[in-house]
């Protein structure tokens, strides 16, 4: 009873704010037309609030506003921290922080409607609020969940195709190339978040930002052990002469270890991750096979 007065009070509010909005709509476009026009010729005018686009007139305050309540909720939280793992991830420049914060909060309002919506169907008055918490609470942290296994999926990618990378960049700089032109015939040939990232170092190169620091935004943005110690490499190296094909050639070599000593690890960690659906899965069902006879002739006999 409780939620269906909600639902109504919250309709009945929309009502009166759209028919608001349509009834004032004419006199707000006149004043801004007499606004433009006592303006005019002096700077360009800017479109009214009437006038902007639905996404400019209401979404993007609706979610600058969620995004200050995230930020409330979690006070740790901060908006160029937000920023580094949505590139990490590889959504950087496709989900703003503000955007990403603000989903949160959407998220987490539409898992406590729903919650509160099974809640009362499924238990009445009482699982109304305890549903709705912890739907709430599932929307709230289901993004940043999945952006962590999205960059740690990333990180996975980037740790393998790092050799085979390392690889063409050595045969192009002993072939006489330069390490600008190694990195562009890399983007070339190789697709994949790696590719992508150094086709992103390569263009900061170019627009004037120097080699060290457009490597240190790449080694930051991957977060990658191996990349890092690669970015300290060739930095070492420009401070101190050595020759970058011979520094390739060994980054190549210990990645291409490292790649093995990963894949070994994961080897030895499938018996025991295995163990656990064996158990629950397999062994109850050959149990029952096994022992189900026995059983039912002792039943029998007794």
């Amino acid at each position: 009873m409780l939620f269906v007065i909600f639902i109504g009070l919250v309709c009945l509010a929309l009502s009166a704010y759209f028919i608001g909005d349509a009834v004032t709509l004419p006199a707000r476009q006149r004043r801004t037309s007499v606004n433009r026009a006592a303006r005019y010729g002096s700077f360009r005018p800017s479109l009214g609030r009437a006038q902007q686009p639905f996404r400019a007139r209401v979404l993007v305050p609706v979610g600058d506003r969620l995004a200050k309540a995230t930020l409330r909720l979690h006070p740790k939280t901060t908006v160029e921290g937000v920023g580094n793992r949505l590139l990490a991830a590889g959504l950087g420049r496709s989900i703003s922080p503000t955007t990403f914060l603000a989903l949160k909060s959407g998220l987490a309002i539409a898992g406590g409607v729903l919650g509160a919506v099974f809640g009362g169907a499924a238990t009445g008055a009482g699982g109304v609020f305890l549903f709705a918490i912890a739907l709430a609470g599932l929307g709230f942290i289901a993004p940043d969940f999945a952006v962590s296994s999205r960059a740690r999926a990333r990180r996975d990618r980037i740790r393998a195709e790092l050799p085979d990378a390392l690889d063409l960049m050595a045969v192009s700089v002993e072939a006489g190339m330069g390490f600008d032109g190694a990195i562009s015939k890399l983007t070339e040939h190789m697709e994949g978040p790696l590719a992508d990232e150094f086709a992103l170092t390569l263009s900061e190169v170019r627009i004037g930002e120097s080699r060290q620091d457009a490597l240190k935004k790449l080694a930051d943005r991957t977060g990658t052990p191996e990349l890092s110690s690669f970015v300290r490499a060739i930095i070492q190296a420009d401070q101190l002469g050595i020759s970058l094909g011979r520094i390739l050639r060994v980054q190549a070599t210990d990645s291409r270890l490292k790649r093995q000593a990963a894949a070994e690890e994961k080897a030895m960690k499938a018996p025991i991750k295995m163990l656990f659906p064996t158990v629950l899965f397999i062994f109850p069902a050959m149990f029952l096979v096994i022992l189900g006879p026995a059983f039912l002739n002792l039943s029998k006999v007794f």
